[in-house]
Order: C-alpha cells, then sequence, then structure tokens
C-alpha cells in the first residue's frame, strides 16, 4: 500500500520546490531592476545639477565679457576725446645771449690792475707779449693733498699789502714746470695753478706758474695765452682799464 503512495507524494514534493525556486527569482529579477532604476534616477539628477552649474558659469563669463565691452569702449571714446584735442602750444624761452669777451677790441697797456677772484685783491700786472705764461710773486708756498690730489698755498706778495691768513690761496696743481735761472745751470721745478682773474671786461679762468718775482718790478705777469684772441697791447700806455690814484 504505502509502496503505491510512493510515487506520488515524492512528484508533490518536487513541485513545491520548483514553485519554490520560480518565486525567489522573480524577487531577485524585480530587485535588480528597481536597483538599475534608482542608479539611473541618481545618474540623471547628477547631470541636471551640472547642466544648472555649467549654465550658471556661462552667464557669469557672459556678464564678464559685457563689462568688459563697455570699459572698452568707454577707453577708445577718452583715447579719441584726447586725439581729438589741440595740443597746448610749447613756448621755448628765448636763450640768455652771454656776453662774451669781444675779440681783439680790447686794448691793454704795458701795465694793467689784475684781480684775484680768491681774496679779492688787486696786483699790478706786466702785459708781456714777448713771454708765452703767466706767473705769479708767490711766498710761503705750501703744498698739501686734499682728496687724493696736489693742492698748494701761497700768499701773493706785491711787497705792500700785509699777508695774514686772510688772503692765503689755495688751488690744485695743475702740472710742474722746469725752469733753468739764467744766472746759473740749475733747474728749478714749480707748480702751475689755475686762477680765475678780472682785468677791465677780460673775467677768464688762467694758468700762472708760481715764481720767485721779488726782484721784478710787478707781481704779476701776463703772457701770451692769456691775452691770445682777446686783446692787444698799446706798450705806450698804463693803466687803460683802471684809474690809479696819483701818488702825493
Amino acid at each position: 500500500m504505502l509502496t503505491r503512495f510512493t510515487p506520488i507524494v515524492a512528484l508533490m514534493l518536487l513541485s513545491g520546490c520548483t514553485l519554490t525556486n520560480s518565486e525567489q527569482y522573480h524577487q531577485e529579477t524585480l530587485a535588480a531592476i528597481q536597483a538599475s532604476e534608482t542608479n539611473l534616477t541618481n545618474q540623471y539628477t547628477n547631470l541636471n545639477l551640472q547642466l544648472s552649474n555649467q549654465s550658471d558659469y556661462i552667464e557669469s563669463l557672459e556678464d564678464q565679457v559685457h563689462e568688459l565691452e563697455k570699459k572698452l569702449a568707454a577707453f577708445k571714446s577718452e583715447a579719441l576725446e584726447e586725439v581729438r584735442k589741440k595740443p597746448d602750444p610749447v613756448v621755448i624761452p628765448a636763450a640768455v645771449p652771454v656776453e662774451a669777451t669781444p675779440s681783439h677790441e680790447i686794448v691793454l697797456g704795458e701795465v694793467e690792475k689784475v684781480t684775484i677772484d680768491s681774496i679779492k685783491q688787486s696786483f699790478d700786472a706786466r702785459v708781456d707779449t714777448g713771454a708765452a705764461t703767466s706767473s705769479l710773486n708767490a711766498v710761503d708756498i705750501e703744498q698739501f693733498e686734499r682728496n687724493g690730489k696736489n693742492w698748494v698755498r701761497f700768499h701773493l706778495s706785491d711787497g705792500e699789502k700785509e699777508l695774514n691768513d686772510t688772503n692765503w690761496i689755495e688751488a690744485p696743481i695743475i702740472r710742474f714746470v722746469k725752469i733753468r735761472q739764467s744766472t746759473n745751470e740749475e733747474v728749478e721745478r714749480r707748480a702751475v695753478v689755475e686762477l680765475w682773474v678780472k682785468l677791465g671786461k677780460i673775467h677768464e679762468k688762467a694758468q700762472f706758474t708760481l715764481a720767485d718775482r721779488s726782484q721784478m718790478s710787478h707781481p704779476v705777469l701776463l703772457g701770451r695765452e692769456f691775452i691770445r684772441d682777446i686783446a692787444v697791447v698799446d706798450v705806450s700806455k698804463k693803466y687803460i682799464h683802471t684809474e690809479v690814484p696819483q701818488k702825493q
């Protein structure tokens, strides 16, 4: 009897298992579909968000471009306005004429008064076209160094003016010259300086050799280099440019 029902029971059990597996597969399929739908929905949402952000960025760039266009238009307008303006006239001041020393229009006497600018004192000067260079009767000569250069300090003596600290003459040494005395064979080395001097209308910088002119009648000698292209000499006259008081 039991043997007869055994196949039927087995068939019923097998049918129940088949139904259970089919339902599980159906549920898994639905879950997969729902997961895919959720994923696609999220992707769609993200793409919409990115598109919105890009739209805002593009709109911001468009605003910046528009602002730059306005500034460029304003700049062009101002530039054209400046170009159209007439430039202010340039006023060039007239050159102040410099009073030059007339060439050969000044006549000097054989003896004139010459003023040394640095001490503002005047001395008798012999104007000698036979001498090439000028010289001074320098005493109390002291050489020293200033700012790495050779300088000299001395008094210009005429035998009358008092020599003190108020009339020291200081000047850089331009060069040295060697002078041979006519009375002996000894060669003397003398300094040459450059000083501003004034004689009448002549105001020039001249080079002087520092010499011993104590035996000469005049403490200053003006040679050809000083009067060249400036003046001529009339040896028959003296003090043409200076009124010398008569000695009592």
